[in-house]
């Protein structure tokens, strides 16, 4: 399964795209930065965002999308910025017609650490670790986006298969 995770953020939004499956190592297919200028407008920064990940999602085929759920700050301006990143990445793989999941940053955790309560520098680590690469990926917000990926192939392709199972039950189509 190759997954396109998204940790949002309007300055900074980190895109991480890796495949695996459930159980055993993902494989770092790439990772990127999408940089907005705080200094244009917000219709600019929110298009900017939108074509950079319409472009990723064409580019890397993911056959899903991992978005970071917004979750409550104390500094409502950067809860503003995240939560239209957010809206933008669920929407570029609502638009390629791809699953899209969201994992709050505990879920994330727990997935890559076995904490919910873990740093930033632990994720990374274990990112770094589970990707089996030479060096940490950079900024964190690239290794956010990929720990939202790989979290994605171990829980969220489990959690995809066993709803389209109860779909397909709930329509009479299992057997």
């Amino acid at each position: 399964m190759r997954v396109l995770g998204v940790d949002p953020g309007l300055t900074r939004c980190g895109v991480g795209v890796v495949e695996g499956v459930p159980g055993r190592p993902c494989t770092l297919i790439a990772y990127y930065v999408v940089y907005t200028d705080p200094a244009d407008d917000l219709p600019l920064r929110l298009l900017h965002l939108d074509r950079s990940l319409t472009e990723l999602v064409a580019e890397h085929q993911p056959e899903s999308v991992a978005v970071e759920r917004v979750f409550s700050q104390h500094n409502v301006r950067t809860v503003m910025g995240t939560a239209q990143a957010s809206g933008i990445a669920v929407l570029a793989g609502a638009r390629a017609g791809l699953p899209v999941q969201t994992y709050t940053p505990s879920e994330v955790k727990a997935a890559v650490t076995g904490s919910g309560q873990a740093d930033k520098a632990q994720v990374t680590t274990m990112v770094t670790r589970l990707l089996r690469l030479a060096e940490p990926p950079k900024p964190a917000d690239a290794a956010d986006a990929l720990a939202l990926a790989i979290c994605h192939v171990w829980r969220g392709g489990t959690r995809s298969k066993l709803a389209a199972a109860a779909d397909r039950a709930r329509r009479g189509g299992a057997r």
